[in-house]
């Protein structure tokens, strides 16, 4: 289905150059209400629903996945430490929207459709943490070997900070959250109130996706790779779409007024990093990384993000009446090189009232490397299967082989992750926030010979982006990343990886055993 576009020409949603931007305005994930309360605490029911989505006016419908029948899905509110239950259903079809290659674990049998929603970025018992092998069918007609429990308690004992959850089913996590399986979770901290932060209509969530579709405006994801593998459908080592959509909307445009407004972003894309700057240019200020606020806000020019990284940023209006300020990604160009507009045409509704601070939160936790209980040497690799295709690997070990990470309750932990691949990973670890230490390149040539790590230079700094508390780390080709953390409560079984949704269902990804200290 072809619309025409008001100059007459043909939009078709498989070529990007024919889909006009700017012409939706961004819309707004609704905010979740509880359906009631058990023991005095919020209860959640959310439902897995296939829908019919308009991802552009000019655009026909297209058949996604949604919570609630939303995408992106409602977000949830919470409190700092406010305990909350939610009981996520699978109310989907049998057969799944996009092609599944049954090589890949627990792939070859039914159910095809299988989801299970991790909580990304929460600290939260293992049970409830989303698990790629608690999966569960329809109607928890079928279940995963880690299945335990319907409904998911969340206590949301952690720092404020923009979270977000999305499908984490063993083996299919690159279709599910590209058919539509993700929302937001906003945990709000006390201590916002009194930094005068704007709030309420001028604090927007944008979850930015790349997509690609048909000519008819269905979903399109690739069968096979190229050159073609001998299975089909087989996985893909990446994913990249050729069109960007914010909140839903392909190159939307959001009306603002000549104020502060503060922007939650997050990268929910499966393979695709952006690096974020305004069209003039100019300064914008980040608040706060994956974890939460930073102590104090950097003024920055450009905003890398990996995909799962969130930012929030403080954008400032104020002397840019009547203007339009393109959102732009300089890590691409053309189509790919724009992600939406902001236009300063609203009325300022009464006076701005809300600042930037000089100084936001202290931290409470001061990790010293010097005094870490353990450090873990743990490799970036790739092998090929017996179809020729990469099989991304972590520490040489696959998803099923037993588990190596085993920390211990109260400890302080460094990883060093040392990626011998040509490309960057955005390694993610469930349970905790970490901070970056550092980066140090190393002689790549020498530790493929005899595994001995040489270091070529001195460590590097984290970016100025990064230097808040972090569940998502870029670990660069021929650097050694190191992060600290410590573990201390919720001992179980966690997993962690990386967030190239088509590298952590092939197979980088491995279990990980918090456990208590006597163990």
């Amino acid at each position: 289905m072809h619309t025409k576009y008001k100059t007459g020409k043909k939009v078709d949603p498989s070529n990007p150059d024919t889909i006009p931007k700017f012409e939706d305005e961004l819309p707004i994930p609704a905010v979740a209400k509880p359906r009631t309360a058990i023991k005095g605490n919020p209860y959640y029911e959310i439902s897995m629903k296939q829908i019919q989505h308009r991802y552009h006016r000019l655009f026909p419908t297209t058949t996604v996945w949604g919570y609630d029948g939303m995408h992106p899905g409602p977000t949830i509110k919470v409190r700092k430490n406010e305990k909350i239950s939610v009981c996520w259903k699978n109310k989907l079809p049998r057969k799944h929207l996009l092609p599944i290659d049954r090589t890949l674990h627990e792939s070859a049998g039914p159910p095809d459709v299988r989801t299970v929603v991790h909580l990304h970025g929460a600290n939260v018992a293992w049970e409830s943490d989303g698990h790629p092998e608690a999966w569960f069918s329809r109607d928890f007609a079928e279940t995963g070997a880690a299945f335990r429990r319907k409904v998911y308690e969340y206590t949301n004992r952690q720092m404020g900070a923009t979270l977000w959850y999305h499908d984490h089913a063993i083996g299919i996590t690159r279709l599910n959250v590209y058919a539509g399986l993700a929302g937001f979770y906003l945990i709000e901290d006390p201590v916002e109130k009194q930094l005068k932060l704007p709030k309420g209509p001028y604090d927007i969530p944008l979850m930015i996706q790349d997509r690609s579709f048909r000519s008819d405006g269905s979903l399109f994801y690739p069968e096979n790779t190229t050159p073609p593998a001998p299975v089909n459908p087989s996985v893909q080592p990446f994913f990249i779409g050729n069109t960007i959509a914010v909140n839903g909307k392909l190159w939307p445009k959001l009306s603002v007024e000549p104020r502060k407004y503060r922007f939650r972003i997050l990268n929910a894309s499966n393979t695709n990093a952006y690096t974020l700057r305004l069209g003039d240019g100019r300064a914008f200020h980040q608040i706060a990384t994956d974890g939460g606020l930073l102590e104090k806000p950097a003024e920055l020019t450009a905003l890398p993000l990996e995909p799962a990284e969130r930012s929030e940023v403080i954008i400032d209006f104020s002397k840019h009446k009547g203007k339009k300020i393109i959102l732009q990604n300089t890590n691409d160009d053309g189509n790919m090189g724009v992600i939406m507009r902001f236009d300063v045409v609203l009325p300022l509704k009464g006076r701005d009232s809300s600042e930037i601070p000089d100084k936001m939160m202290s931290d409470e936790l001061i990790l010293d490397e010097n005094k870490a209980d353990k450090t873990r040497l743990l490799k970036l690799d790739a092998i090929q299967d017996e179809y020729n295709r990469p099989v991304l690997l972590l520490d040489d070990r696959m998803w099923h082989d037993p588990v190596t990470e085993k920390p211990v309750i109260g400890d302080t932990e460094v990883w060093k992750l040392i990626n011998v691949t040509n490309f960057p990973h955005p390694i993610h670890i469930h349970l905790i926030q970490f901070k970056i230490l550092h980066r140090i390149p190393f002689d790549l040539e020498r530790f493929n010979q005899d595994g001995h790590i040489q270091y070529t230079g001195p460590p590097i700094e984290p970016e100025i982006h990064e230097r808040g508390w972090k569940d998502t780390v870029k670990a660069e080709p021929g650097m050694v990343t190191s992060v600290i953390m410590q573990f201390t409560e919720n001992p179980g079984e966690y997993v962690w990886h990386c967030h190239i949704l088509e590298h952590e269902d092939y197979d980088m990804m491995r279990p990980m055993r918090v456990v208590e200290k006597d163990c």
